[in-house]
């Protein structure tokens, strides 16, 4: 695993794989950068892949204080640290990261979002989930919170669920229990704020399953709205996991858009 410095001196690893134009993936809450592997082989045929751990998880570090804002920065260092302009691609909170750091680096070619949990109204998450996943994390309940996560804030049905239980990468996302009720707190209170992103020239496709959750087609719809240079693609049948449930769904749209001349 490869790493670089972020702005407030910590270490963020990511694995590289692959040949051809660069490529960052950036995963959600709960995992690391493992998520991606069902996809490699599919990807690297076509891309130079840099799979990001996230701040505290897997080869990166971490601070005493936690900021979104860090995690802006994070990817901004790693898609500066390239050395060429490259793709990126977000899932869920690692969307909102990479949506925050397109707008500090002029280095992105081109933007895939895929549900970025933006609030548009109300909280995101029912009254009470935080504290629920804070219990079972100080209990030593990490399974606990990992599985209550997809639940009660994902809302993924249970064959999904069971699905992902038998993914290799579980593990890992059991192992990052402790940063789910951080990132939830804190995004929670992130807000999105259209002006701010007026000018931004970074063509961009927004991912949205078509059986998810409301406050995902909110956000991006909101999201949609503001950015001058975006498409939405509607993966049929699909929730907030489609990179497992649906991987050719969700890979046709990326291609073609990260690939178009």
């Amino acid at each position: 695993m490869e790493s670089i410095t972020s702005k407030d001196g910590i270490a963020i690893g990511f694995e590289r794989s692959g040949n051809g134009p660069s490529l960052v993936l950036v995963h959600g809450t709960s995992a690391d950068h493992t998520r991606w592997k069902p996809l490699l082989p599919r990807l690297e045929a076509h891309f130079t892949v840099c799979a990001v751990d996230r701040r505290g998880r897997g080869g990166s570090g971490d601070a005493p204080g936690y900021a979104i804002e860090r995690e802006f920065e994070d990817i901004a260092a790693v898609v500066d640290a390239i050395g060429e302009p490259t793709f990126l691609l977000g899932h869920s909170y690692g969307a909102v990261c990479s949506l925050e750091a397109s707008s500090r680096t002029r280095n992105v070619r081109r933007l895939v979002l895929y549900e970025p949990p933006i609030r548009t109204i109300d909280s995101l998450y029912p009254a009470g989930t935080v504290e629920r996943l804070q219990a079972l994390l100080d209990a030593g309940d990490h399974d606990g919170v990992v599985s209550t996560f997809f639940r009660d804030v994902v809302h993924a049905p249970e064959e999904e669920l069971h699905m992902l239980r038998s993914l290799p990468n579980w593990p890992a996302r059991v192992a990052a229990a402790h940063t789910i009720p951080r990132e939830m707190r804190i995004n929670d209170h992130y807000r999105f704020e259209p002006a701010r992103f007026a000018a931004m020239r970074v063509p961009t496709l927004l991912l949205l399953g078509g059986s998810s959750p409301a406050k995902f087609k909110d956000a991006v719809e909101a999201v949609h709205a503001a950015l001058p240079d975006a498409r939405v693609a509607v993966m049929p049948g699909q929730q907030h996991t489609a990179m497992n449930t649906a991987p050719e769904t969700f890979l046709r749209p990326v291609l073609d858009f990260l690939l178009e001349t």
